[in-house]
């Protein structure tokens, strides 16, 4: 089959216009660079958690809009889809996918001709959907924090879309010029923003604690919903709405080249063998991610549903958006609350950094095989206008808003889980064995995690 050639720079003829010579110039990005080190897996972690953490700027705010009183039990589903679902699936990616190629390349491996190429473009058109939301939707919430902080406000005023494009023509300028993710840079931001967050938490439950007519009146609420089926019920069909909760998983295994697999791996060649160092530290990334996660998650729909009034979270609201900066602000003060929003500004800034870089790596890596991308593809710089110039269109139709993004994201979210199960389902069914009749359990339960995805 007929594939587009990759010019490299080598080959690459020289191009009398400094403009073409500016673009075309660098490394390949479909040439992987070799990795000259590795990083204990609790450093590495921080990296995943910079798209996966980021979330907590908008996700209890968008459970809010979208569950209101139901927003805690709805998010409680969430994280058993999670712990129950998405963590053994993405374990098992990480035990065939050990190179950082993902699902979407075991999926395409397990498939043959046409049928491949057709479930991998498929997949990709999701993947993209997932990564330029996540910078889209990073940037407005980003935008949303700075005009509603009361010290930023009387410059920013409410121009939302404004800020919003700003913040995306800086994040493709940092990647023009030249960006490498440093994982001491991102530990570094992401571990004080969780605990910024751990902080406005505990407090917000030392206020409900406080004030126990909080319960009494949210109980009586949900009692108008019904009894637990009827809530167990109404907060599962709200539960897709939420699922961009999940995201980061996607990345937990594409960062595996750059997880530590310890003296094991280094004894028996992790480069020719299977690294099961690796692939154990991995998934103690996995489920610590969750696990982190999953806290936050609870211990944010908790509060939010106990002390954000409703007039604060729908649109126009303070609230809206920005629930987590919202407590900071009403219930610590300014001070504290401005932190919190600087912190979360640089965090969600750096979520768009991580999806730019994953569809920097995703794009070069299949189109070009498949004959169906130009040359220029290959190279970072024109493939970053390329993203601006999508990013931007993006947030002009959406007007920049976190809420209206939110089901696509979540959309995205939900097809690259249900193509993960998908893979391991019929990967592990494929290697049953009749003298191992576990192994048909097995199968089985990822079967019925791929049917509830």
């Amino acid at each position: 089959m007929h594939t587009t050639s990759i010019p490299t720079p080598e080959t690459t003829p020289r191009r009398s216009n400094p403009f073409s010579r500016f673009l075309l110039t660098g490394s390949p990005l479909d040439v992987p660079e070799a990795a000259d080190h590795t990083h204990p897996w609790y450093l590495v972690l921080w990296l995943t958690g910079v798209d996966y953490f980021s979330t907590i700027g908008y996700q209890p705010g968008i459970a809010l809009l979208a569950a209101g009183a139901l927003s805690f039990s709805a998010t409680g589903i969430l994280v058993l889809v999670t712990l129950l679902g998405a963590v053994p699936i993405y374990s098992e990616v990480a035990a065939r996918s050990y190179a950082g190629q993902g699902s979407i390349a075991l999926l395409e491996n397990l498939f043959s001709g046409w049928k491949s190429k057709i479930f991998v473009l498929v997949l990709l058109g999701f993947a993209a959907t997932d990564f330029v939301i996540t910078m889209t939707l990073s940037a407005a919430d980003a935008a949303r924090h700075a005009t509603e902080n009361p010290y930023l406000h009387r410059f920013l005023g409410e121009h939302y879309m404004d800020v919003t494009l700003v913040l995306l023509v800086l994040l493709a300028a940092v990647f023009i010029a030249g960006f490498r993710e440093a994982i001491v840079v991102v530990a570094a931001t992401t571990i004080p923003y969780i605990l910024l967050n751990i902080w406005v938490l505990v407090y917000a439950v030392g206020v409900v604690v406080r004030r126990p007519e909080l319960l009494q009146d949210w109980s009586r609420v949900l009692a108008a919903h019904g009894d637990w089926t009827a809530l167990f019920v109404a907060s599962a069909l709200v539960f897709p709405k939420l699922a961009l909760g999940l995201s980061g998983f996607e990345t937990g295994v594409s960062v595996m080249p750059l997880v530590n697999g310890g003296e094991e791996d280094d004894r028996r060649g992790a480069s020719r063998t299977h690294p099961s160092g690796r692939i154990r530290n991995t998934r103690k990334l996995l489920l610590s991610a969750a696990a982190i996660m999953s806290v936050l998650l609870l211990l944010s729909s908790f509060v939010s549903v106990l002390l954000i009034p409703e007039s604060a979270y729908r649109e126009g609201g303070e609230a809206n958006g920005r629930a987590i900066a919202y407590l900071a602000h009403h219930i610590i003060g300014n001070r504290f609350g401005t932190l919190y929003d600087l912190s979360t500004i640089l965090v969600l800034w750096l979520a768009g950094a991580s999806a730019m870089t994953g569809l920097l790596n995703l794009i070069p890596r299949y189109l070009p095989r498949f004959g169906m991308a130009p040359p220029w593809v290959a190279y970072r710089r024109p493939l970053v206008l390329l993203l601006l110039g999508i990013d931007v269109v993006v947030t002009l139709i959406f007007h920049a808003d976190v809420n209206s993004q939110g089901s696509a994201y979540a959309t995205g979210v939900l097809v690259l889980m249900f193509s993960a199960a998908v893979a391991v389902a019929l990967a592990l069914w494929r290697e049953r064995s009749r003298t191992h009749p576990a192994s048909y359990l097995k199968a089985l339960y990822y079967g019925i995690v791929t049917l509830v995805f």
